[in-house]
Parts: C-alpha cells; structure tokens; sequence
C-alpha cells in the first residue's frame, strides 16, 4: 500500500472543482451569485462558444479591495460567513468559499475589481497570482475562458455548444427571475439575447415566460410564519415537459421533492394524465428554519419541518387554484379575448358586480325566485325526465333546445355572475346573458366538476345511496367477478351495493344518489377494471379521486340531452358555489366570456 502524502493546492482544487463545476453553466451560476451577493444592480454576462470558449460577468457590486484580490482565489476564503453561526442563518447565495479557486483551478480566470474609495481598479489572474492596476469605473470583472483546458478528459465530456448554451440560458433565466430588482443582460457570441431592465415581478416572470403565461395563471399569495408569492397556471395551459418550472426558496432556485411533491398534490384534482403546470414560486422563511448546506451545487435544501412547509405550499396553492373565476372582481380577473383563446388557453374569468356595468349594457333577465330555485335543484338530477317531459311546443323543429320566453328585465346579475341561461347550442353548450356580455358553458365538462365536488364532499362522510327498484344486471368477466368480491367494501363506501347474480353476473343494487341517472354497467365495467389493476389495499385518497373522477364523467350530463331553462340556470349556479368550477377534471376550460365590447368590435359598432 502506497505511503499517506499530502495532496497538492492544485490537485484538492480540482478534485473540488469536480463537485463545484459540472460545466459551463455552473460557472455562470456561482459567479453570478456572487454578483447578487456583492449588492449589484445591474449585471452583464458575455458568452462565448457556449460558455466553453469565454464567460465574461460584469457587475456594478461593491468590488474587492486590493489585498483581497489574491485571497478570492483561495479555497475556503469568504467574506460572507465567518462562524457556525452565520452557517446555520446563511442569507446569501454563496458562503462556501470554494467555488472561484475550483474554477481558477480548471479554466484560466481573471478578476478585475474597484473596490468603493479605491483611486482605480486592480487585476488578478489564476496564473501569476499577482495584481496589476487596471481600469473599471466601478464593481467587479471576472473573466474565465478555456473550461478544461488543463484537463482534457473533463473537456471531453462537455456536450455541444447548442446545448452548453442552452444550459447557461436557463442559469441565467433562474437567477433573473429570483432578482427583478437587477438589471441583467445577456449576449452570445457578441448578440444580445435577454436585455432586462430591472423592475417588477410580474414584468420579470412576463419577460421570461412569456404574456401567454402570465394570462393564464393565478397569482399566489400566502403568508403565515412563511411566504409565497408568484404565480401558478390554470390546468388548460399546461405543457408535457417540465420545462417552465421555476421554485425558489429565499431567492435561491431549489430542486426539492418535498416542495415538487406539494405542487403535485395541488394539482392533482386538477390536472390528470402527463401533463404538468408551470410556475414560477417564491418561497421567504427564516434563514435559520432552512439549512442550504446540502449540496456543493447549492440546489438542495432541507427543511427543520419539512412537513409543515409542505403543507403550507400545498394549501396556498390549492386555494388559489380552487377559487372559481367568476367570483373575481374585474380588476383581478379581465378576460381575454375570445380570439385570442386556444386548445392551450383556458376560460376568461368573469365579475359580477353591477356597479361596473359597461354603457352598452342591456338589461339581464331576473334572477329566479328561491322557490323556483329550490324546485330547479330537486329537478338537477333527473335530466332525461325533464325533457321528455318538456311541452312539443316549447321545441324547435329537429328537436333542438328548448327556446326560453322572453326574461324580465332587471339592472344587475345580482349574486349570479354566470347570468341566466338564454338556450342551448347543438346540444352541447349553453348559452347565457350577464352583465358583460355572453357566456358561453360546455354543460358537460361543467357538470362534471360539481358532481366530482359533490362526490368528494358526500363521501368524506355517509355517502346518500339510491336504491334500485329493479337491479341492474350486467355480463361480467372473470376478473371483474373477482375483483368486485374483493372490492365489495370499497364499492360500498362509494354507494355501490354490487353483487353475484350468476355465474358471469353482477348485480348493482344501489348507487350513488348523485348518479342516480347514470349508465351503471358502463360506469361499474370502469370502476372494476380500475380496481383491478389497483388492489382496494392501494385506494389512497389521490387514487380514490381518481375513481371518483371516473365516476362524475359517467355521470355528467352527455353532449346532445336537451335541459329545461330552471335546469341550466341550475347548473350555472351550481358553477358559481363550485371549487376549479373553471375546468373539468382533465383540465379543460368549462366557460369563457364574449363581452359586450367585443361584440360591438366584431360587428364593427360605433365605427
């Protein structure tokens, strides 16, 4: 066994630089940070070659004095903690100490600075070590060109320029969408591609992430013993990459499961399948309660109470998430307009205070009397009777849509931001008047939320059973036989009475009272199938909601069944009282709003 030697100065950093920087991109992250740290407004990064060939950084900090120039370059010298202490309340983005003596360790670098009261600026290089007077009106220089220069087989594994670039993009998307309150420009190869003056969040996140983003998303704010602000989309703008997902945790971007599995939870009701929101969130706590030691790369934290931040995320952003656009006043929620909506686009959001009613405003029918009301709602369940039972003369020819009567007229929505109901389209939509304008429903996609809502609430507790006069009999295979004989509990928690009715059937005997009219051997073929490949000892609550989503779509009223005008008032209202009333269970758009204005624009009025 060979004897125990000291490591050489160059050796331990390098060794270090392994752990420090992966590649270009992490060299513009830690010198950035040091920029941040160094109390900068604005900053200016120059890129070569994808960062391989030169990363130059430019900011207008306090600078380095003279005689600290050459101690920067040395591993373990800092200036930004000096005791445990300080390490356990660290408050700014670099505290180690190692990250330029890795760097001057694998690239050739240069630090130019003009310390405050300093007649000029000095320079250091990683080779001679020794400053020479130089000139810079203010702040710091580094310069650091040729990554791996010295160790080719590290240089090797870099990939190509396109990608390296596209890295040290998105370091510096994240660093500027942590400070909106620095300036920071960016240029490769001598073009210019972010230019961003500083300013507000929202102007930041909407550089970054762009107008389409920001329309689409509910801003976040929650404060207790910790923040968050920011901003998280509705579900119809979501994306099947994980690529707009920004967390920060005291202004330091973070890569944490507690913190992605909270988003997660958030958005389960919301959002199913493989697609995923984009955010951008900012998460203040005490400095002391978050220890960001984890990791050289400083992209792990942990938490002293990991579970009571994670239910602080969790819980802010699903009430955010939850609350229904038409109860929003216009000045938090304008809506967009109709043209400019897409597959990727969800609804307009839509008031309904009546003191802002614009001056083209034509009077909206009145709102139904609580009698009425009540007699809609005990009628909301049974659809098909009501239209069966609906007047000939109250359908059009080809039987289409009831046509209602001519509504008085009132000056206000009152508590009915969604208006009342004018007709059916096709079958499919509902078309109703409220202050702005037009609303415009996709009943189906709309019912089925507030029966996935009814349900959820129901069977938090005794869930309402409706018994079958008559059993509903269906074919069943092997395993579905099987499955519900071992699932019986779990059906019956659900409000299913199923059982054997032969050898190759199932009997349904009861059902949810909210489904009362829906298909059961198609909804029961679906539940079971379900159950099967999740055994009932795996039915936790996300995977109970999942069963019960399958259940409200079965349920929903179907594209093409003719409602009454109490029953789609009904629904409207239901919407109204309705938590993510906004989208279905998959994520789509239930409603959007036509106003007034952009009616007359289409129509050219007032032209």
């Amino acid at each position: 066994m060979a004897t125990i030697n000291r490591l050489s100065e160059l050796l331990i950093n390098q060794i270090a630089a392994g752990e420090v920087v992966e590649r270009p991109a992490s060299v513009l992250k830690e010198v950035l940070e040091n920029a941040l740290d160094a109390g900068a407004c604005a900053i200016e990064v120059q890129l070569e070659e994808g960062g391989v060939r030169r990363i130059r950084v430019t900011d207008d900090g306090c600078g380095i004095a003279r005689d600290e120039l050459a101690l920067a370059l040395e591993r373990h010298a800092t200036s930004k903690i000096a005791s445990l202490d300080d390490l356990e309340r660290v408050g700014t983005m670099g505290f180690r100490g190692e990250a330029l003596a890795a760097i001057a360790a694998v690239a050739r670098t240069a630090l130019t600075s003009r310390a405050e009261g300093e007649a000029h600026a000095w320079r250091i290089d990683s080779a001679r070590r020794e400053t020479a007077p130089a000139a810079l009106n203010r702040g710091t220089v580094v310069d650091v060109a040729d990554l791996y220069y010295n160790t080719p087989a590290r240089r090797k594994f870099l990939k190509s320029e396109a990608t390296e670039y596209a890295h040290c993009d998105e370091t510096f998307r994240r660093i500027a969408l942590a400070r909106p309150d620095v300036g920071m420009q960016l240029a490769h190869n001598g073009r210019v591609i972010h230019r961003l003056p500083a300013g507000e969040a929202r102007t930041r996140i909407a550089a970054l992430m762009g107008d389409d983003f920001l329309a689409q998303a509910r801003e976040i704010r929650a404060e207790a013993a910790l923040r968050l602000t920011g901003f998280a989309s509705l579900p119809a703008y979501s994306r099947n990459r994980r690529d707009a997902q920004y967390f920060f945790v005291n202004g330091r971007h973070v890569r944490d499961k507690l913190l992605t599995h909270a988003v997660a939870q958030a958005y389960a009701d919301i959002l199913h399948g493989s697609r995923h929101p984009a955010y951008a969130l900012f998460l203040a706590l005490d400095p002391a309660s978050v220890d960001v030691n984890v990791h050289p790369a400083k992209t792990e934290v942990r938490f002293r109470d990991a579970h009571a931040v994670h239910q602080f995320v969790f819980h802010a952003l699903k009430r955010a998430l939850a609350e229904s656009g038409a109860g929003l006043a216009p000045e938090e929620a304008a809506p967009a307009p109709i043209a400019a909506q897409t597959e990727a686009t969800p609804m307009a959001q839509t008031p309904a205070a009546a003191s802002r009613l614009p001056p083209s405003y034509r009077h909206p029918p009145a709102a139904p009397g609580r009698a009425a009301m009540d007699s809609a709602s005990q009628a909301y369940f049974d659809f098909a009777a009501r239209a069966r039972a609906q007047p000939a003369a109250m359908r059009p020819p080809g039987g289409g849509a009831p046509q209602p009567s001519p509504p008085p007229q009132t000056h206000g929505d009152g508590d009915a931001p969604l208006g009342y109901a004018l007709a059916q389209l096709h079958g499919i939509y509902i078309l109703a008047q409220n202050a702005r304008g037009l609303v415009l429903v996709d009943m189906h996609a709309a019912h089925e939320r507030i029966l996935y809502e009814k349900l959820k609430t129901v069977l938090d507790g005794t869930p309402s059973i409706q018994r079958l006069l008559i059993p509903a009999i269906f074919t069943a295979s092997p395993a579905e036989m099987a499955t519900a004989e071992s699932c019986a509990e779990v059906l019956l928690r659900m409000g299913f009475e199923v059982s054997a009715a032969g050898p190759c059937e199932l009997a349904a005997r009861s059902v949810p009272a909210l489904l009362a009219n829906a298909a059961v051997a198609d909804l029961l073929h679906e539940l079971l199938e379900e159950l099967h490949e999740f055994p009932a000892s795996e039915v936790t609550t996300l995977r109970r909601n999942e069963l019960l989503a399958t259940m409200a779509c079965h349920g929903a009223v179907r594209a093409h069944r003719q409602l009454t005008p109490p029953e789609m008032n009904a629904l409207l209202r239901d919407m109204e009282t309705t938590e993510r009333a906004d989208q279905c269970n998959h994520g789509r758009p239930t409603w959007t709003q036509l106003t007034l204005d952009e009616l007359d624009r289409f129509f050219l009025r007032g032209q």
